[in-house]
């Protein structure tokens, strides 16, 4: 996620919506609507159609004003069916879905204006990029979308879904404050597909969580049979970024409840103040313990704009916590936005980019396998795919 260069602002705190659930959403639905209608002339009726994948040129071409994360503007490489080691992919907030039914891993990244993939079988020789979803121009309605953040791709009850972040330009609303950061329309989705190759097709023309929240990063979780959506919200709307959690129907479709708060960015020692006047929360993921405790591995910032890597940890094993953070970061070397997975073979391993906030080299994935100690989470080595 990229952070703003800004004016210096007042360091106020914005509290998640508590509201009453109908109060919640339809208030979230009116400003939405609202900004909706202020924005660029409507060229369409907002039905939400899956456009057909175009082919790539040579290299994908740049689109100007894109932010940093969004996988845009940068000559990335044009989807392709070659193999490639791990070292040389270039991508950033990435995930690996070891896809049960056809026994591949899935790493699954941003680029081009869309949704990308490569396989592997081994997790050290990756074919691809292939392009799998890449919004139509008015999945927002005229909520005019303007990258696409972090997804993932998770396999659910026979089908597969992405969780992703649309960001935007479109102002959320009148600001109280004259200094205050840009707040614009950002928001987790997911979509639905019958295969991990797309094509992908969403819910509705707005996000799954509210839409007068900033949220981004949203992943996947199942508690007692009840599947959730775990998220954060934006530190650039409410200083202290937060993680939440929030109910939803049984078919991913929509929100079945309102959203609660986990824990704020400023819950953790290794998490700085930020020049720009905040404790930034990103990529919050979540893993069952072999004890029962509940993970939940999270990145922020320190005051220098290094990125790091943290773990929380519920005892309860429940999403509701109360929730702990480990004094020290999990990586703490210019990385970060992990997530978790097992191997085929049973081995825990974890998943992050670098550099980032500082470091050197291109930001590209590392896998590293790690332990689950039965009270907290460990880094072992670095996977390279290179036999020794």
């Amino acid at each position: 996620m990229m952070i703003p260069k800004i004016r210096p602002q007042a360091q106020a705190l914005a509290t998640s919506p508590s509201s009453a659930w109908a109060v919640l959403v339809a208030s979230s639905l009116l400003s939405f609507t609202a900004a909706a209608a202020q924005s660029v002339p409507a060229t369409s009726n907002a039905t939400v159609t899956t456009p057909a994948i175009p082919a790539s040129p040579a290299t994908t071409p740049p689109v100007p004003g894109a932010p940093r994360g969004s996988g845009f503007g940068r000559g990335l490489q044009a989807d392709s069916n070659a193999i490639s080691p791990l070292a040389s992919i270039r991508a950033q907030d990435v995930c690996i879905l070891p896809d049960p039914v056809s026994k591949t891993y899935y790493m699954v990244a941003s680029g081009g204006g869309g949704v990308r993939t490569w396989t592997s079988q081994d997790l050290a020789s990756w074919q691809g990029p292939k392009t799998v979803y890449r919004p139509a121009t008015d999945v927002w309605g005229d909520i005019r979308t303007a990258g696409i953040w972090a997804p993932e791709m998770h396999y659910y009850k026979g089908k597969y879904y992405l969780f992703l972040t649309f960001d935007s330009r479109t102002p959320l609303g009148p600001e109280q404050w004259h200094d205050w950061r840009p707040r614009v329309f950002r928001g987790s989705q997911i979509l639905w597909g019958d295969s991990p190759d797309g094509p992908f097709h969403t819910f509705a023309n707005h996000a799954t969580t509210p839409t007068n929240m900033m949220t981004l990063d949203g992943t996947f979780w199942v508690e007692d049979g009840v599947p959730y959506m775990v998220f954060c919200n934006e530190w650039v709307q409410v200083s202290d970024g937060t993680v939440e959690f929030m109910p939803l129907k049984d078919d991913l479709s929509e929100a079945a409840g309102p959203p609660k708060r986990m824990f704020r960015g400023s819950s953790a020692k290794w998490s700085e103040l930020i020049e720009e006047g905040g404790h930034v929360t990103d990529g919050p993921y979540v893993w069952r313990g072999k004890t029962g405790k509940l993970y939940v591995i999270w990145s922020s910032r320190a005051h220098d704009q290094r990125y790091e890597l943290g773990v929380a940890i519920s005892d309860s094993g429940k999403l509701a916590g109360p929730w702990r953070q480990e004094d020290q970061p999990l990586f703490g070397d210019y990385g970060g936005h992990g997530m978790i997975f097992n191997t085929f073979e049973g081995k825990l391993m974890l998943v992050l980019h670098s550099p980032d906030g500082g470091g050197t080299g291109p930001r590209r994935p590392h896998i590293f396998e790690i332990e689950d100690t039965g009270e907290t989470l460990r880094i072992v080595k670095e996977f390279t795919g290179v036999q020794p």
